[in-house]
């Protein structure tokens, strides 16, 4: 058979039948069709919930009150100076510019954008769970968790750059575990290294699961080198010697330096022209900012070891309506899903560790790169939403753990529904439309340092 025509995802016990088979086979078109189909369930489903009192309110919130001006810049005949916000690059703020241009100057035109990437991001999750666990059913499991978990949904309704960064980087990391475990993964790898590129395109921090994938090639690419065997080699291992067989050093150049480049300068010759001296400006401010050591004091600070345990949210908005009403937006993460989520990592570091398991290992390199990298950067001041991308990639340890030999199946379903139920409970303070009482605010702001 030729290998072109194979597909190499192996379905498991929940009914997925076309292992290696042919595109002409019905099994594989039924397979393809099923997955589409419930990318587009998904999608409409959560993006109808974003799009739910988005308007409100009808003001700026928190940081939209740095990228909204930036992109409203954009769309003026000649770039006026100086830049707006120039410590961050331009796509997530020409995206909105764009929302704006076609919906107006309005808070729907603003948050739009948002809406419809955090839509695409629980399509993403739903793909990386696909590929992790070979299972729609997990995969479904892991959208609805990070759908859940507060932190998505509360940025998907905010006019700010993160969402579009996460939407980015879970696309990318969704083709590399596609393409981890081909001989010929060079077509996956190359999506994953141009949507990593648009990610850090958003925001500098798309380059940590970049840097992550890159780690990750060659640590393998090393241990290859050194014909590193396993005497008890097993299938589900995170290391094979005849991983990636029919790939080059020069593929991978392409796919994870390459494309990025390409991804990432796209944006910045869509706004300054084939002008290499102001693009080369642009880099040098945005790296000065995001390598400073001024920048302290906010109120919201809070630093990255406190960010799993949700010890300081960001409070997005809060708003005495009178006649004892208030709407509240805090940034803080569903503490179900996120202090479960600790355990689940504790299990799948034991499985990495005793049992060398691929996914395990896949789920804690794509949650630990992004979230230790802040731990190198010399600046100051961050914020739990700096924590979203492992927050959400989060979610797919839990499936793992809940997937475990000798978990009852029931189980992971049973946590789904206490995960939305800690999303209901915590809505009064996710959604300012939902409006509330200074009692439930205060009950709901449990510890004193979330206030």
């Amino acid at each position: 058979m030729d290998r072109k025509n194979r597909i190499d995802i192996a379905l498991d016990r929940d009914g997925f039948d076309a292992l290696k088979t042919t595109p002409q086979s019905p099994s594989v078109r039924s397979s393809a069709g099923r997955n589409g189909l419930i990318c587009v369930i998904l999608f409409l489903a959560a993006h109808a919930a974003l799009l739910i009192g988005i308007a409100t309110p009808d003001k700026f919130v928190f940081d939209e009150v740095h990228y909204v001006p930036a992109a409203r810049q954009m769309l003026e005949p000649v770039m006026s100076s100086p830049v707006l916000n120039p410590m961050h690059p331009p796509l997530a703020k020409q995206i909105i510019a764009f929302s704006i241009h076609m919906l107006g100057d309005n808070p729907l035109g603003w948050r739009y954008p948002g809406t419809l990437f955090g839509a695409f991001a629980i399509v993403a999750i739903y793909l990386c769970g696909l590929a992790l666990f070979a299972s729609r059913s997990a995969a479904v499991a892991a959208a609805l968790i990070a759908f859940f978990n507060q932190m998505l949904f509360v940025m998907a309704r905010t006019a700010m750059l993160d969402i579009f960064a996460l939407t980015f980087t879970l696309f990318g990391i969704a083709a590399f575990l596609f393409g981890f475990r081909r001989s010929r993964p060079q077509r996956c790898f190359a999506l994953a290294g141009l949507a990593f590129g648009c990610s850090a395109a958003c925001k500098w921090s798309g380059l940590f699961p970049l840097a992550t994938s890159i780690l990750i090639v060659a640590v393998i690419r090393l241990m290859q080198g050194w014909r590193t065997q396993f005497a008890d080699a097993r299938e589900s291992d995170w290391y094979r010697p005849d991983l990636w067989r029919d790939a080059r050093a020069y593929h991978f150049a392409i796919c994870f330096v390459l494309l990025p480049a390409v991804g990432y300068l796209a944006s910045f010759v869509a706004l300054y022209g084939l002008a290499p001296a102001e693009v080369i400006e642009a880099q040098r401010r945005i790296f000065a900012d995001n390598t400073t050591t001024a920048i302290a004091g906010h109120t919201y600070m809070s630093s990255w070891p406190s960010w799993p345990l949700l010890v300081r949210p960001v409070w997005f908005l809060f708003e005495d309506l009178g006649n004892g009403s208030i709407a509240a937006v805090v940034f803080l993460g569903n503490p179900v899903v996120l202090w479960s989520a600790l355990l689940a990592l504790l299990m799948a570091l034991r499985d990495f560790v005793a049992a060398r398991r691929c996914d395990a290992f896949l789920v804690l390199a794509f949650y630990l790169g992004p979230y230790l990298a802040w731990a190198l950067l010399p600046r100051a001041l961050g914020f739990i939403y700096y924590y979203l991308p492992s927050a959400t990639i989060a979610s797919l340890a839990l499936v793992y753990a809940l997937r475990r030999e000798r978990v009852p199946h029931w189980l992971l379903w049973a946590f789904v529904g206490l995960a939305a139920a800690g999303f209901a409970a915590m809505l009064p303070i996710s959604a300012a439309f939902v409006g509330t009482s200074m009692a439930t605010f205060n009950r709901l702001m449990v510890f004193q340092n979330w206030i």
